[in-house]
């Protein structure tokens, strides 16, 4: 097996490919996360296992897995990009302006509704550092974070939070029951306050997972309801589509509805209790606050 301490410098976009791998074992989700397609993260891995000359991977049609020497090289990958860092680091504390780039992660809603403000004196303050903006489903942010994908992201903070994850609040975020605006079948059913024998008839239009997900199920269950669910879907943004079109009752947060062009197609539902709102703000690991670039994008906002 390779001594990994004397390889050649790698490509540490390599590297981040496969860490990113090692925490899902998927390549879908790898792939979806790093913003490249299957097949083109499938060739960098055997790039890699061919550059350090064993299998760093086990596949068949339905698992990936590590090999004894992919758990190995994994640890040799965590180290080899956090000494990349502190190297990268040391030499921007060096230099009078900041250069280099920042990768940032949020949902498209997050982009216009807090990105524009914080970028536009980023950019002021930081000329010399491009920002590289991905968009996609909030789910993803604390992985991305946590795989090293994304060097800051914006999403609702989840409860714990991850160990050696660092969050900064922006804003708060009520979460909505919404309903749709037009008179339709489900008048009798959402006169409120909502009938609890109301609840089992109503069509729900759910997130798939994620903070949105568990916070409607912890209601529903203190409330001893069992929900109706129509459909699950992946993103905000798809249930106000849905329930604009009279489906079913959904529930988002209110920073999406305020940004989406159907707004005026929904009605939101006077539901007591009140679901708990988002608390919305940047995530980045605590150990990656060191580095000037990081640390200046965090500084941007005070709090």
């Amino acid at each position: 097996m390779p001594d990994y301490a004397i390889l050649p410098s790698m490509d540490t976009r390599l590297l981040k490919l496969f860490l990113s791998l090692t925490d899902t074992l998927h390549f879908g989700r790898a792939s979806e996360l790093n913003h490249i397609s299957p097949s083109a993260l499938s060739r960098s891995i055997k790039q890699l296992e061919d550059e350090v000359g064993v299998a760093l991977f086990e596949r068949n049609n339905r698992t990936v897995t590590l090999t004894h020497e992919g758990e190995l090289f994994r640890e040799y990958a965590r180290e080899a990009l956090l000494q990349w860092d502190v190297i990268r680091d040391s030499l921007m504390e060096e230099a009078e302006e900041l250069h280099g780039e920042i990768s940032v992660y949020c949902s498209v809603t997050a982009s216009y509704s807090f990105l524009y403000d914080i970028l536009s004196q980023f950019r002021l303050n930081h000329p010399g550092v491009e920002i590289k903006l991905h968009t996609g489903d909030p789910e993803h942010a604390i992985g991305h974070i946590l795989s090293g994908t994304e060097d800051i992201t914006i999403a609702a903070r989840p409860a714990p939070l991850p160990t050696g994850v660092a969050f900064k609040p922006i804003a708060i975020s009520p979460l909505l029951f919404i309903a749709p605006a037009e008179q339709g079948p489900l008048d009798a059913l959402l006169q409120t306050p909502i009938r609890d024998d109301h609840w089992a008839q109503i069509p729900m239009i759910l997130p798939e997972s994620g903070i949105g997900r568990q916070r409607v199920d912890e209601w529903f269950e203190q409330m001893s309801q069992k929900p109706t669910i129509y459909a699950q879907v992946a993103g905000n943004e798809a249930i106000v589509s849905m329930v604009s079109l009279g489906f079913g009752v959904g529930v988002v947060p209110r920073i999406v509805l305020d940004n989406s062009p159907l707004a005026d197609r929904v009605q939101v539902l006077n539901v007591q209790p009140e679901l708990e709102a988002y608390d919305v703000g940047l995530f980045a690991l605590e150990k990656k606050l060191k580095s000037p670039l990081i640390r200046a994008f965090w500084e941007q906002l005070k709090g």
